[in-house]
């Protein structure tokens, strides 16, 4: 099925709020994790989300170009393609974009979307995300009502960060912030609903302890009802019809408990990178350790070209990348809610 539009993104996004399950947001760098994404969500019967961050972007555009505009535009044209191939509806999106990142990466996004737009075509993705953070808060909303405007008019939905999610992820690392930044008060959720509301829909990433990477369990502290403080202050001050389409990072590792709690609080898309990461890299060790005699041209011999092939360990990789993102899909009860042909 072709990438969802604005109408159907909200219908997606409708969907997961109304029935209390999320989706797989999924980082991808290259073709390989993107066909892992979408064999996933066409084995889970589950519509689903594919995103490229900054570094993924730059990774994308290989070593001779090292432009993470470039790279997400050319990723999420690949993307496009293929997913017309699939029975699912899949939205693209971009990560994490600090507020130093934007000239560089979402402005020439937003300028290639208008070009497309004013020719009659879609805009590139179908949201983007700006992670104000790192800067005091009513400097980070007003930054993010300046670049939702421009989102919306091209049907564009924006994500946006309060609090700060904790550890490292593309470069940027939050390991030395106070705790308390890691846990978003209701007061800022409803400061952020009643700001951005007015330009039109969003999704918000309020933190709840949460923290980038995979630790032992124990080491990260989830409080989701952090979240649930969130929205009842918001209905209770906008209307029960305000709650927030929310958003949950830094995942990996994460107790199905929590992850449930989040679910039933608001969350409707759950970013999923180190864990999927893992699990694309771990078969391709296996496969060069089993076979390092054929992979190798060593003591004057020529290798095995059917185990140094490329393809012999990409689909490996791509197999066990594809099995993680179904797990997601469970986890979050997204398994067999795709809403097909029916949007």
């Amino acid at each position: 099925m072709p990438v969802v539009n604005y109408q159907q993104y909200c219908q997606m996004l409708d969907n997961a709020k109304q029935n209390k399950f999320a989706y797989p947001a999924i980082n991808t760098t290259s073709s390989e994790t993107i066909n892992a994404a979408l064999l996933a969500f066409k084995e889970a019967k589950s519509d689903g989300i594919i995103q490229v961050s900054t570094g993924g972007g730059k990774f994308g555009s290989g070593l001779g170009v090292g432009d993470a505009a470039k790279g997400a535009i050319a990723l999420a044209d690949y993307a496009r393609q293929m997913a017309e191939y699939y029975d699912v509806n899949i939205a693209l999106h971009t990560d994490h974009c600090h507020p130093e990142a934007v000239d560089s990466f979402l402005v020439p996004l937003l300028a290639e979307s208008k070009k497309r737009t004013a020719a009659g075509q879609p805009p590139v993705f179908s949201s983007h995300m700006f992670d104000g953070s790192p800067i005091p808060m009513k400097e980070n909303i007003a930054q993010s009502k300046e670049i939702f405007k421009k989102c919306r008019e091209m049907d564009v939905i924006l994500e946006i960060e309060i609090g700060v999610v904790g550890g490292e992820e593309d470069g940027h690392d939050t390991s030395g912030v106070k705790k308390e930044k890691l846990y978003t008060t209701p007061e800022d959720m409803v400061f952020a609903a009643k700001e951005l509301l007015p330009i039109g829909r969003f999704l918000l990433a309020a933190t709840f302890g949460n923290v980038h990477g995979v630790y032992k369990p124990g080491n990260v502290k989830l409080q989701p009802i952090i979240l649930k403080n969130g929205q009842d202050a918001i209905a209770k001050e906008l209307g029960a019809d305000k709650r927030l389409d929310l958003v949950f990072h830094g995942g990996s590792g994460s107790d199905l408990k929590d992850i449930r709690d989040a679910v039933d609080y608001g969350v409707i898309k759950m970013n999923i990178d180190t864990d999927t990461q893992y699990a694309y890299t771990r078969p391709v060790v296996d496969h060069m350790m089993k076979n390092y005699d054929g992979v190798l041209k060593i003591e004057g011999e020529v290798g095995n070209k059917k185990v140094y092939d490329p393809r012999s360990w990409g689909k490996k990789g791509e197999r066990n990348m594809a099995d993680r993102i179904i797990r997601a899909c469970e986890d979050l009860r997204s398994s067999g809610t795709s809403l097909g042909k029916n949007i």
